[in-house]
């Protein structure tokens, strides 16, 4: 969806690669004056055409499922890339339009050198204007085909929870997604995507969240807390909550409780609750498990597995990883 963008060049680069090709196409005419109007025609078309290009390489915005242009949004604000590529567009057209204007001219004027000049110059002046526009295009490019791969067509297992509680490790056991674990809050910047074959045609997706803190209301989260709530909107058949027992985490369990609470009204999907680091401290009513010790793990997998569609196939037990142990 994103991984095929190409870069987006800078206005300097875009007006390097049109002044290559034109001087290519002048080359070939042996009348001076010709070939000055032919500069300008090829430059001023390059440029149009490299424009449009950047422009068609994105997709619509409005084609996108609904997981991927929320988090659009929320990563560049849909509404300045519409202004970037808007910019991007005037560009294009402007730069054509002027440059068969003046080319026009040219076989009219007695110095055509001085008409190809002025050309260039009104050209690389209205690619300058939009140099801003290019770079922030090329930033978000840069970071949309990094984004995870979702599948609509697999169960999505959800993992949600406060900072700190144990989501990249479990889910680090469960799958082949490899998230950075670190013993301080906020170490999962981003939503990571990992897979676990159940079948030999069937497999499940998880989804680790950014941990989500109990603001008051949506607008008032932090874009990393907006891309979790984005998650379990759009793509969740299921949450697994994660409690962290032992309150290490930084937050009390009576907190824990209320952001609980908040994530079932939010969400449409079943919600497991479970309580992790068994090994410090137990948490009396749902799951318990220790992705330190590898306790309960698989019960907590089974069930997660029991929510989806039925199959006839065994699911393959859990096994906890050698250095693990």
């Amino acid at each position: 969806m994103f991984d095929t963008i190409p870069t987006v060049p800078t206005a300097d680069e875009v007006l390097d690669r049109s002044f290559r090709r034109a001087a290519k196409k002048m080359r070939k005419k042996n009348n001076k004056d010709r070939a000055n109007e032919e500069f300008v025609r090829a430059i001023t078309q390059a440029v149009h055409d490299k424009l449009v290009a950047i422009i068609q390489s994105f997709p619509e915005f409005h084609t996108l499922p609904p997981f991927y242009r929320d988090l659009v949004d929320i990563l560049f604000d849909i509404e300045e890339m519409r202004k970037a590529f808007g910019a991007v567009g005037w560009a294009a057209w402007h730069t054509r339009d002027k440059g068969k204007e003046i080319a026009k001219t040219m076989r009219h004027t007695p110095d055509s050198l001085a008409a190809r000049k002025q050309a260039v110059a009104r050209i690389a002046s209205m690619v300058h204007q939009i140099d801003k526009d290019l770079r922030f295009l090329n930033d978000a490019r840069n970071i949309l085909r990094k984004l995870p791969v979702v599948s609509p067509d697999e169960f999505t297992v959800v993992i949600a929870g406060y900072p700190n509680v144990g989501k990249s490790s479990f889910i680090r056991l469960v799958s082949t997604a490899t998230p950075e674990v670190a013993s301080y809050p906020f170490t999962t910047k981003g939503v990571v995507v990992g897979h676990r074959q159940v079948t030999r045609r069937e497999r499940i997706q998880f989804i680790d969240t950014p941990g989500i803190l109990d603001t008051a209301g949506r607008t008032e989260r932090n874009r990393i807390e907006r891309q979790a709530l984005n998650a379990l909107i759009y793509v969740a058949d299921l949450i697994i909550f994660i409690i962290d027992a032992s309150a290490h985490c930084g937050y009390d369990l009576e907190t824990q409780e209320l952001l609980l609470e908040e994530v079932r009204e939010l969400a449409k999907v079943p919600v497991i609750v479970v309580a992790n680091k068994s090994d410090l401290a137990r948490y009396e009513g749902v799951l318990n498990m220790s992705t330190v010790t590898g306790e309960g793990v698989e019960e907590v997998l089974e069930a997660a597995l029991k929510e989806r569609t039925p199959t006839t196939t065994p699911i393959p037990a859990y096994t906890l990883p050698e250095n693990q142990e």
